[in-house]
């Protein structure tokens, strides 16, 4: 199953690559898939639970942030680390927009019947304070999500990273030092209303569940229980022997998903019938 490809432009005119993949029915209720820091939407498993949606009856739609590090179309090579050190998740909030906007217009598909979020750890967040402003946003979904941008980085590090300008994130995929300018705190700092995730989860009026695996190390199941108790209309399933990424890994050879993202997957789907 191929999936299909365009371009938008995103924060400061850089392009958001997109892949949809079109349920059968034109116009099917969409879900369109937020990716987490360091992530990109070709990332591990991706494509099989976009392969899954579509088989359920489901559009599905993934993209790359502007800012996300990457200067081209499917790849996994981040090669463009002065765009991920100035990326803010003002900027992020932007493309999501600009998304959804592509979404509903018409332009390459019937406009989908609903629309449903799905973020995945940074994106959950995004997720989250789009759809708390944005009525078109029909339901959203949190997988593994973050409470606070905040936690992202380590707080000791602010003083260093105001004199220096710049602090380096660890990853240990590509075994790269990327930069992080002093753009993204300042953003959070000069929008901190806007930018408060448990604020606007308290004041979500969708549908929202929320999943997180119990095994996971990098954002703990304590934020999810966190947005949970800020939201009493949200729905939190946690699953067991689950990890940050619900035991996928990249690159990922297998042809079926592993067993806790199937089970992600399937508490996703019966959620946005509902």
């Amino acid at each position: 199953m191929h999936s299909n490809k365009t371009q938008i432009p995103g924060s400061e005119k850089k392009p958001v690559y997109i892949d949809y993949l079109l349920a059968s029915v034109p116009d099917a209720p969409m879900a369109i898939f937020v990716h987490g820091f360091k992530g990109f939407k070709d990332w591990g498993t991706h494509q099989l639970v976009a392969e899954y949606f579509v088989d359920a009856g489901f559009s599905f739609l993934k993209f790359n942030f502007s800012h996300n590090g990457m200067s081209h179309d499917q790849t996994d090579i981040f090669d463009d680390l002065e765009s991920f050190a100035k990326n803010t998740f003002s900027k992020e909030l932007y493309d999501l927009n600009e998304v959804i906007t592509y979404a509903k217009s018409g332009q390459d598909f019937p406009p989908p019947s609903s629309i449903t979020l799905v973020g995945h750890s940074l994106g959950g967040g995004i997720s989250i304070l789009q759809a708390n402003s944005d009525l078109r946003v029909n339901k959203l979904v949190t997988w593994a999500s973050i409470s606070n941008f905040r936690g992202l980085w380590n707080a000791d590090y602010e003083d260093y990273w105001r004199k220096e300008g710049v602090i380096y994130m660890s990853n240990s995929r590509t075994n790269q030092q990327m930069p992080l300018y002093l753009e993204v705190l300042t953003d959070l700092e000069s929008n901190a209303a806007k930018l408060d995730i448990l604020e606007a989860a308290g004041s979500l009026k969708q549908p929202w569940l929320i999943l997180h695996g119990d095994a996971d190390t990098t954002v703990t199941v304590e934020q999810a229980k966190l947005l949970n108790r800020q939201q009493p209309h949200s729905y939190l399933v946690v699953l067991e022997n689950a990890d940050h990424v619900f035991n996928a890994r990249h690159p990922w050879t297998d042809d079926s998903l592993p067993s806790a993202l199937k089970q992600a997957c399937d508490s996703t789907l019966s959620f946005i019938r509902g």
